[in-house]
């Protein structure tokens, strides 16, 4: 961990303080418009899945600025941008104001995540690379436990929501501070300014990264589900004594479980999965996929242990994202060319708005039909997992290839 440079550790404390603020709000938001907004799934859903909208706008333009102006005046813009989103969300009592949080959350996420990812990128190299992301992925979970706890100590004790968005949009105010007197711009002196279209064009010609796309989305999809279908799944579809289902304490506390063995299996796992290829690693991601998936859909349909099987879907799902995130941005930093290298993380990024675009809807539309429906839904993304896996296989073929042709 030493060896790691500097400025790894300081972007790592940074991305703890704003995920300590997003943990006050991820999973707790669908409950909010939902309960006590009064918005369908359906509409809560779709407003969320807008963000992609304005976040692909946000991802291309920070991926050729990045590789253009600098990581950090972009980085910097984003955090801006995401504090603005929170304070909406805030003032937020309809669908339309809903929507516009969303689109302004959408851009800041956009414009974060490529810069971000293509600091680590710059910093690092080869089995330290996967090692840094590791170690920027712990202290976003880390952060993010931290204010899941404290998010529902608030919510249990006052009912107080809006003051989650609030304090979210304190945190990023926060992550700004440490990026303007922590980072320093890590942009290669040598670049050579890449324009908009040539530099996407040049991408998309390179045949891995577009069946890295394909799978990268579906992939994506899924760890969409967990924050916005499910906690609106364990609330209106559990069958509990009483009650319709998980009451807000509970489901704080199976998250908090959730992000514990996030954070718990997130170095082990890497240590495991590092002398395996990329691909394979993803395959063993998708596996806890399909159990995970399985668990929650025993969870509503069976009439006992719920509480059990919640447990273990989360878990399995812990493990697959920890399997899952670092190895994804490593990848795409392998092969990105340097002078890419903000396009590539772009790319990388706009697979997460498309996943987020299609998951949220997707989750809301299915928990808007049947109780059986719901349940079901489960069953149909675990039938999913192999065709990740084919694909996966054919990625590992084309990298291998190319290795060979080099």
């Amino acid at each position: 961990m030493s060896k790691l440079p500097r400025q790894i550790w300081i972007l790592a404390l940074g991305r703890l303080l704003s995920e300590i603020g997003s943990g006050f709000t991820i999973f707790y938001a669908p409950i909010f418009f939902v309960q006590q907004v009064g918005l369908s799934a359906t509409s809560v859903g779709l407003a969320l899945g807008s963000a992609s909208i304005s976040g692909i706008a946000g991802r291309l333009l920070s991926g050729t600025y990045a590789d253009r102006w600098g990581r950090k005046p972009v980085l910097l813009l984003a955090t801006i941008v995401l504090a603005i989103s929170c304070f909406i969300f805030a003032t937020t009592n309809d669908f339309p104001t809903l929507v516009v949080g969303c689109l302004v959350q959408g851009l800041g996420l956009g414009l974060y995540w490529p810069a971000n990812e293509a600091i680590v990128a710059d910093l690092t190299d080869g089995e330290a690379r996967r090692f840094a992301y590791a170690i920027t992925r712990l202290a976003d979970n880390v952060g993010m436990g931290l204010g899941i706890i404290a998010g529902g100590l608030l919510i249990s004790t006052t009912g107080a929501y809006r003051s989650l968005f609030i304090i979210d949009g304190i945190s990023f105010c926060c992550f700004l501070l440490t990026i303007a007197f922590g980072i320093q711009e890590t942009l290669p002196a040598e670049k050579t300014p890449v324009r908009f279209v040539s530099g996407y064009t040049t991408a998309l010609r390179d045949r891995r990264l577009i069946v890295y796309v394909i799978v990268n989305i579906i992939l994506t999809v899924y760890i969409s589900q967990t924050q916005t279908t499910l906690p609106l799944y364990f609330s209106g579809f559990v069958s509990q004594p009483g009650a319709r289902g998980f009451n807000p304490q509970v489901i704080s506390t199976l998250f908090t479980g959730h992000l514990l063995m996030t954070i718990a299996c997130q170095l082990p796992v890497l240590k495991l999965l590092q002398r395996l290829s990329h691909a394979r690693s993803l395959m063993i991601s998708g596996g806890f996929w399909l159990l995970g998936f399985a668990c929650i859909s025993i969870t509503g349909t069976s009439n006992s242990y719920q509480l059990f099987w919640a447990s273990l879907g989360l878990g399995l799902f812990a493990i697959a994202i920890v399997a899952y995130t670092p190895t994804a941005s490593s990848l795409i930093a392998d092969l990105a060319p340097s002078s890419l290298r903000g396009v590539y993380t772009s790319i990388n990024s706009l697979c997460w708005a498309a996943g987020y675009a299609i998951g949220p809807p997707l989750g809301g539309w299915a928990l808007d039909r049947s109780p059986q429906f719901a349940h079901q839904f489960w069953l149909g993304l675990a039938a999913t997992v192999p065709i990740v896996w084919a694909i996966l296989w054919w990625l590992e073929r084309l990298v291998g290839r190319n290795n060979e042709v080099g």
